[in-house]
C-alpha cells in the first residue's frame, strides 16, 4: 500500500470519496468491489480523527434499549455477528460485566429483561455469547477491582472489540487492492461544478507543492466533523473523551453508569491496560481542535472511582484522547439521548453527505451510500461486502490458523502476548513479518518493555502501511503514544529505527519527534 498523489490527477472517476475514516473507507471498498472506478482522499492520516478515537468496540448498543431504539440495536447486532465470523483477526468477542448494587439505577429484574431482549435481537447466539447472572460473591471474584460494599450481584454479556484505526486501514488496503486510488495527506480545496452539479474537485498535496484536479461523476463527503461544520443546520456535534489507566481488569470489561448523571461508560482491557470512557457533551468549537479538558478528566475519574476499591488520580493517567461524534440535529437537551442512527443527505449540487452512524454499522450504511451512487450512475451492482472475508483474514479456519501462527511466533522468539496482538493486528500478513524476523531475530524484541509491540511490526508498518509521520506510526498503526509516555530518548530510538525506511534525515527526525511531543505528550 503506497501513497502516490500523481495517480489522482487528470483522470475521470465514477466516484470520489472525501474522508478517510470508517465511513469513507467502507464506501470506497464497497464501490471498488462493485467495479466502480474510485478515488478516496483524506486531508490527514487514515482514521486520523473520530475513527481512531472510539471506545474500540463492535457492539449493538445495550443502552439504546432504554430509548426503545430496537431497530438500531438489531442492525448493529447483525453486523457484529457478521464481523465476528468474517473478520476474526480484526473483531473478537469481549464479555462485559454489569454490577448491580443496592442503589443501582437499574435493578436486577429490569437488567435481566434488557439482556434477554439484547440476546434475542442478536439472534442465533452461540452459548458462550449469551448473558449470565452471578451472585454477589461470584461477581466480586470475577471483578476483584470493584468495591464490593452493597453489591447484590451482576450479569455478564457478550459484545466485541476491535482496533478502530487498524480496521479503517485494512479497508483502505482492501479498496486499493480492488483498484481504488487511495491518497492520504491530500486536502480537497474546492468543488468543480458544471450546470450547478458537482463533477469533480481540486486537491492539494499536503506533502508538497503539487495541486491537482479530480474529475468524478459522483462525490461522497464522509468527512464527519468537517462535513458537519459545513452543514451546521442539519448536524449536532458532541465530544467524547477516553483515558488510559493502569491495568485493573482481566480479560473482561465493565459497563457502568456514572452516578452524577446516570450515563453509561465503559472500563475496557486494552493492550494490557485499562481504557475508560466515554463522555458525551455538546461541542461548538473548531472541528480540528477537539481536546481533553480538565472537566472531562474529573468527570471520568469520579465515575470510575465510584466503583473501585482503590481510587485513580490524575497522576495515574497514562494517555488520553478526544473525538467528535456527528449526529442528526435534535431538540433533545442531553447529547446521550440523541439517536446514533445514520442518514445520507444529497444537496442541490449532487454531493452526498454521510451524517451520523457508528463504527459497528458503518458497513451497512456505506452499502446504502454506494447503492445511491450506483442508481445515479445507472449501474446495476449489488453490495458485495456482507459475509465477505476481510482483506487480511486468512482463508483457513481461523482457530487452526492462529494456533499455527502462534506456534511459529514462539519458534521465532516472539513472546506470547506480543504474538497474540501481532496476529490480530496483521492477520494473514503476519507471515511476511515472520520472514523478516527469521532473517533478523533482534526484530522480535519489544519496542518498550511494558507494551506488546515489537520492532518487526514497527518496520513493517513504516514500509507497507502508507504512514507519513512518526505519529501515524505511533498513534494509529500502533497506539503507543496513548499507551505510554515515551521520553525524548525513546522517541529518538524509535525514529532512528524507521528513518531509512521513511527517508528521514536528521532534521526530519527532530521535526517528527517534536510533532509527537507537542501533539501527544505535552500534558
Amino acid at each position: 500500500m503506497k501513497r502516490d498523489f500523481s495517480t489522482l490527477q487528470d483522470r475521470q472517476f465514477d466516484l470520489l470519496v472525501c474522508g478517510g475514516g470508517i465511513y469513507g473507507a467502507w464506501t470506497a471498498y464497497d464501490a471498488a468491489l462493485r467495479g466502480l472506478s474510485v478515488a478516496i482522499v483524506e486531508q490527514g492520516d487514515w482514521a486520523g480523527a473520530t475513527s481512531s478515537a472510539s471506545s474500540k468496540l463492535i457492539h449493538g448498543g445495550l443502552r439504546y434499549l432504554e430509548s426503545f431504539d430496537f431497530k438500531l440495536v438489531k442492525k448493529a447486532l447483525a453486523e457484529r455477528r457478521m464481523l465476528l465470523e468474517h473478520a476474526p483477526h480484526r473483531v473478537w468477542p469481549l464479555r462485559f460485566g454489569v454490577p448491580v448494587y443496592a442503589n443501582s439505577r437499574i435493578g436486577t429484574l429490569r437488567l435481566k429483561a434488557g439482556l434477554t431482549l439484547y440476546d434475542f435481537l442478536a439472534g442465533g447466539l452461540e452459548p458462550d455469547m449469551a448473558h449470565r447472572h452471578f451472585g454477589a460473591l461470584a461477581f466480586a471474584q470475577r471483578f476483584p477491582a470493584l468495591d464490593h460494599d452493597n453489591l447484590l450481584g451482576g450479569f455478564t454479556y457478550a459484545d466485541a472489540q476491535t482496533d478502530d484505526a487498524r480496521l479503517v486501514l485494512e479497508l483502505i488496503d482492501g479498496a486499493s487492492a480492488a483498484g481504488a486510488v487511495c491518497v492520504n495527506y491530500c486536502q480537497l480545496t474546492g468543488l468543480i461544478q458544471e450546470h450547478g452539479l458537482a463533477c469533480g474537485a481540486t486537491v492539494q498535496d499536503m506533502l508538497g507543492a503539487s495541486a491537482g484536479k479530480i474529475l468524478a461523476r459522483q462525490i461522497v463527503d464522509a468527512t464527519g466533523q468537517w462535513a458537519a461544520t459545513a452543514q451546521p443546520s442539519g448536524c449536532r456535534l458532541t465530544k467524547g473523551i477516553h483515558l488510559i489507566l493502569p491495568a485493573a481488569l482481566g480479560d473482561e470489561a465493565l459497563l457502568l453508569t456514572a452516578p452524577v448523571d446516570g450515563r453509561v461508560f465503559f472500563m475496557i482491557p486494552w493492550y494490557g491496560l485499562t481504557l475508560i470512557g466515554t463522555t458525551d457533551t455538546d461541542y461548538r468549537g473548531a472541528a480540528g481542535c477537539v481536546a481533553v479538558e480538565p472537566e472531562d478528566v474529573t468527570y471520568l475519574l469520579a465515575a470510575a472511582n465510584h466503583y473501585l476499591k482503590t481510587d485513580w488520580t490524575e497522576q495515574d493517567i497514562i494517555g488520553r484522547f478526544a473525538g467528535l461524534r456527528v449526529m442528526k440535529r435534535s431538540d433533545k437537551s442531553a447529547p446521550s439521548s440523541v439517536s446514533r442512527d445514520w442518514e445520507l443527505k444529497t444537496t442541490g449540487n449532487g454531493v452526498h453527505y454521510s451524517i451520523g452512524g457508528k463504527i459497528t454499522s458503518a458497513r451497512e450504511d456505506a452499502a446504502s451510500i454506494v447503492d445511491t451512487v450506483c442508481a445515479r450512475l445507472g449501474i446495476d451492482a449489488t453490495c458485495p461486502t456482507w459475509g465477505k472475508l476481510f482483506p487480511w483474514a486468512p482463508q483457513e479456519n481461523y482457530s487452526i490458523w492462529s494456533h499455527a501462527a502462534s506456534a511459529r511466533a514462539e519458534q521465532l522468539g516472539i513472546d506470547q502476548e506480543c504474538a497474540g496482538w501481532l496476529i490480530r493486528r496483521h492477520g494473514k500478513r503476519v507471515d511476511a513479518i515472520f520472514r523478516t524476523i527469521a532473517n533478523e531475530p533482534d526484530l522480535a524484541e519489544r519496542i518498550m518493555p511494558a507494551l506488546p509491540f515489537i520492532y518487526a511490526d514497527l518496520l513493517w508498518s513504516a514500509g507497507h502501511e502508507m504512514a507519513v509521520h512518526l505519529d501515524d506510526l505511533l498513534r494509529r498503526r500502533m497506539p503507543l503514544l496513548i499507551l505510554s509516555r515515551p521520553d525524548d530518548n525513546a522517541l529518538r530510538r524509535i525514529a532512528a529505527t524507521v528513518a531509512a525506511t521513511m527517508d528521514w534525515d536528521e532534521a526530519a527526525v527532530e521535526r517528527e519527534i517534536e510533532n509527537c511531543r507537542s501533539l501527544w505528550l505535552a500534558l
